[in-house]
């Protein structure tokens, strides 16, 4: 691509015009703030039930009743309004972690900008993959397409070029010579300047009609949220029943149903459950994006969690993205060294006999060649080497510095006419220059590629018939010892000849990207937790599989699936697909199209599958995808557009994390679900059973709403910040299509909801045979199911672990939440107003010794409870030659 004449905006131009149009962003729905919020947790039939209850107590003179009922219901509304606010601020902060970027000429050099900064007048570079940050008139093209199917809804990419811009001309035409703010390049290269930003774009303007559009529940809030009214029903379902028995037993005024049933019905209903999900997957969320995931969908947290298959690409994301030329091989054989690392050009290059390098005409050539087909840059600035372009052709421009060239130089002397961009589905670049009457073509891309364009090769007195095949095994035994081949030609016509044929084979350059020292042990992790990993990459075989060997992917005798061979298949036979596919797990020279193929194909074996990608090639796998997850660092705009989670430091690593926390999370929400529904469970199973031994309720209606707050108001939301237990990764991933209440989670619910109920009616029955007081009796009842929630709020922190075997504080939300809980109990017994409307009195320390054994119960067949599940899962595992 051409420098533009103009040198962009000054720094002090592009500052003022900020001030002048605003930031480069699109209007943006109002965020609801807390009044909204505090008045959305009245907006629901649940509360339509206590209001009900209170007008009734009203209604029948009840007024501390009713009173007590309209606390009950602000004080639910202002910790759920505390907990969405919360939330809300937490997604926003990880939103603006994810701003684009775009590349912008300014004050002569080009930076790296963030879009929002962009103004009217700026110059920007387009690319391949970029999102199209502003309306814009083309100054220059090469081999330009863009979709713009967000604006006209045509589904081909337009092809552009330079001229006047303009505006779309109607909802199915745009402007040739324009990209508009939201589009996608699909291909080639442009310069352009901005013409439009924020709302002035054709994108703002649309969104000034969607904005306040609710978006959709992600599909596992509204799983869970059909899952709360599908319990509710079923409870209101046995109050129902229960109602008719009391009207049967004749033993109950009608007064004492009505507020019981509306009571009862109040306190069982999850009505927190949304709310602590909400929080829980926030909190997930946060969690991840420490360790360098960043969500862009909620429902990627489980997603990610449940993940069985990850397919990975190799640079950057098992290997640390930094290419250094180590070996430059030219076609007769003769090697040459370099060393030095990185961006920093400091190094040498040496001869095959070791003596530092003096001359070398086709070294010279061969670096020229990739110096001119390149589109990066490197520059020293501020005390550092500053790159900034694709890696493999800045370590083009690092090995000439290292040669002592002069890159502005060697860019100058020769006329740039045309471009060859790099896209993968060729795997070269190139670039056309003239000299006087002279046209020069420089390409570099897969030795594959380049033998194919070539006739002859260099040799040390010019150009000679090539050998193919003495090049091939060049390439071969190279490529098996991990390095990255980059081969490199050459042609000169005295005519107008841009065809890439019969060119001059320069020679090939080894890099080598080392492996991240954390890859090996996190793939070695997945496996532990029933996850595979497969690497596609476009790489060359023996690369792939050397890189594969190092990093546990593959044997030795495996054999490594390579893009050829999809070819030879009938794409419409799915068997033939899955044959090959199934057993690789390494897959080199892979184009876009097959990467999406072989998603698929897992996907039909039953793998919940993850792809990562940086590309807007990469795009289509990404969709086909379970979770697509986009490269932060070297990512382009339509990968990131497309992908459910950003990695925002392109490891490997990062993303097991992100699948262990994705665990971490589902399993949190299980232990909310389990609290909230065996507390329910247990409350509707006491009143049964008192009505069928014919005693009076055990809990009067403002005694079930108290308990409702202090036995899980503050304990759900607190199990939401629960940490790892340690052993996420060792297990097998959970099924995705597994339902909230799985066989597990009912028994749990089944044998401690049955417990409480149990001995709560047990102490019930026993004390009022003994002639105690039926207030006194509800008192201590109502003691005797607080002390049941909390201690089952402690035992909620594992399915299978002791508590014991917890560390205490690791959660200190539930260590304080739980002594808190019980205080505000212990402290409405001796307050004024409160103990009379809640019917509490103070219990003397033999009651307290008496209700504590009981509660204490309940921890010890929990804890046979968790030693059961311990022994069937080692059974479990040594049946299927899992020991541990």
């Amino acid at each position: 691509m051409t420098t533009p004449a103009s040198e962009g905006l000054t720094s002090e131009q592009a500052q003022q015009r900020l001030v002048e149009f605003g930031l480069n962003r699109l209007p943006e729905p109002p965020v609801p703030g807390a009044v909204t919020l505090f008045i959305r947790q009245f907006a629901s039939p649940f509360i339509y039930i206590l209001l009900l209850a209170s007008v009734v107590s009203f209604a029948l003179g009840q007024v501390p009743s009713g009173v007590f009922i309209l606390v009950v219901l602000l004080v639910n509304a202002v910790i759920g309004a505390v907990q969405e606010y919360s939330a809300q601020r937490a997604a926003a902060a990880l939103r603006d972690m994810v701003k684009g970027t775009a590349h912008v000429l300014r004050d002569g050099q080009i930076i790296t900008l963030d879009v929002e900064l962009l103004v009217p007048g700026d110059t920007v570079l387009l690319a391949s993959g970029d999102k199209v940050p502003a309306d814009v008139r083309l100054l220059s093209t090469q081999n330009l397409a863009v979709d713009e199917s967000m604006l006209t809804g045509e589904s081909l990419a337009v092809t552009k070029s330079a001229g006047d811009g303009g505006a779309i001309d109607d909802a199915n035409q745009s402007n040739v010579h324009a990209c508009y703010a939201g589009s996608i390049i699909t291909h080639g290269r442009a310069q352009a300047i901005v013409t439009a930003t924020g709302s002035q774009t054709q994108l703002g303007k649309i969104a000034h009609h969607v904005v306040g559009k609710p978006a959709s529940a992600p599909p596992l809030m509204i799983r869970i949220r059909a899952f709360t009214y599908q319990i509710a029903a079923g409870i209101l379902l046995m109050i129902a029943l229960l109602a008719l028995l009391m009207v049967l037993s004749g033993q109950y005024n009608v007064e004492e149903m009505l507020l019981m049933s509306i009571g009862l019905a109040v306190s069982v209903i999850p009505e927190g459950l949304p709310a602590a999900l909400t929080v829980a997957l926030a909190i997930g969320m946060s969690r991840m994006a420490k360790n360098s995931v960043i969500i862009r969908r909620l429902l990627a947290v489980e997603a990610l969690g449940s993940c069985t298959m990850i397919c990975s690409d190799k640079t950057g994301t098992l290997t640390v993205n930094e290419l250094t030329i180590r070996r430059v091989v030219m076609p007769d054989g003769a090697t040459y060294h370099v060393d030095g690392e990185g961006v920093a050009p400091g190094g040498t290059v040496l001869r095959p006999e070791q003596r530092p390098l003096e001359c070398d005409e086709r070294l010279n050539e061969l670096c020229m060649a990739g110096v001119l087909a390149n589109e990066s840059h490197l520059d020293y600035s501020g005390g550092d080497w500053v790159s900034d372009g694709d890696i493999v052709d800045i370590a083009f421009l690092v090995m000439a510095k290292k040669l002592g060239m002069s890159i502005r130089t060697l860019r100058s002397q020769q006329e740039a006419i045309a471009l060859i961009p790099y896209e993968s589905e060729k795997a070269y670049s190139g670039v056309v220059n003239r000299v006087g009457d002279c046209t020069y073509i420089y390409a570099k891309g897969s030795p594959e590629q380049m033998l194919a364009m070539c006739s002859l090769m260099q040799g040390c007195d010019g150009p000679q018939p090539i050998d193919k095949q003495a090049i091939e095994r060049q390439f071969v035994a190279l490529a098996s010892q991990g390095y990255r081949i980059i081969a490199l030609a050459r042609k000169v016509s005295d005519e107008d000849d841009h065809a890439l044929q019969d060119m001059v084979f320069l020679g090939m350059v080894a890099m080598i990207d080392p492996l991240r020292h954390e890859a090996a042990d996190a793939i070695a992790q997945c496996r532990k937790g029933g996850i595979e990993v497969a690497m596609i990459t476009g790489d060359h075989p023996a690369t792939a599989k050397s890189i594969a060997l190092e990093l546990g992917l593959c044997s030795t005798d495996d054999t490594v699936v390579t893009g050829a061979d999809f070819a030879g298949l009938d794409e419409t036979r799915n068997d033939q697909i899955d044959a090959l596919v199934h057993p690789a797990r390494v897959f080199a020279r892979i184009a876009p199209k097959q990467k999406a193929q072989i998603v698929a194909s897992f996907i039909r074996q039953g793998h919940f599958v993850a792809v990562t990608g940086d590309g807007v090639n990469d795009a289509p796998a990404m969709r086909c995808a379970n979770a697509g997850i986009a490269m932060g660092k070297r990512g382009t705009d339509v990968a990131r557009e497309t992908a459910d989670l950003i990695i925002t430091d392109d490891n490997f690593a990062s993303i097991v994390a992100g699948i262990e926390q994705g665990r971490v999370v589902y399993n949190n929400i299980r232990k909310v679900i389990g609290l909230l529904v065996a507390t329910g469970f247990s409350a509707i199973l006491l009143f049964f059973l008192c009505v069928l031994a014919g005693l009076p309720m055990p809990l009067i209606a403002v005694q079930l709403l108290w308990l409702n707050l202090v036995a899980n108001g503050f304990q759900d939301v607190a199990l939401a910040f629960e940490p790892k237990e340690g052993h996420e990764l060792t297990e097998r991933p959970r099924s995705p299509g597994e339902p909230v209440m799985e066989r597990h989670l009912i028994e749990h619910v089944l044998v401690v909801g049955t417990v409480m109920g149990l001995i709560a009616f047990a102490q019930f029955e026993w004390n009022i045979r003994q002639g105690i007081p039926l207030e006194e009796a509800r008192n201590l009842t109502l003691m005797l199911m607080v002390l049941f929630g909390n201690i089952h709020a402690l035992n909620s922190r594992s399915e299978s672990r002791s508590v014991f075997r917890i560390p205490l504080f690791s959660n200190p939300f539930l260590i304080l939440a739980v002594p808190i809980a019980q205080i505000v109990h212990i402290l409405a017994m001796y307050t004024p107003g409160l103990r009379d409307v809640l019917a509490l009195q103070p219990i003397t320390l033999i009651e307290w010794a008496q209700l504590a054994a009981l509660a204490l119960s309940l921890l010890v067949i929990e804890e046979a409870h968790k030693a059961l599940i311990r022994w069937r899962a080692k059974r479990n595992a040594n049946a299927i030659g899992h020991p541990g």
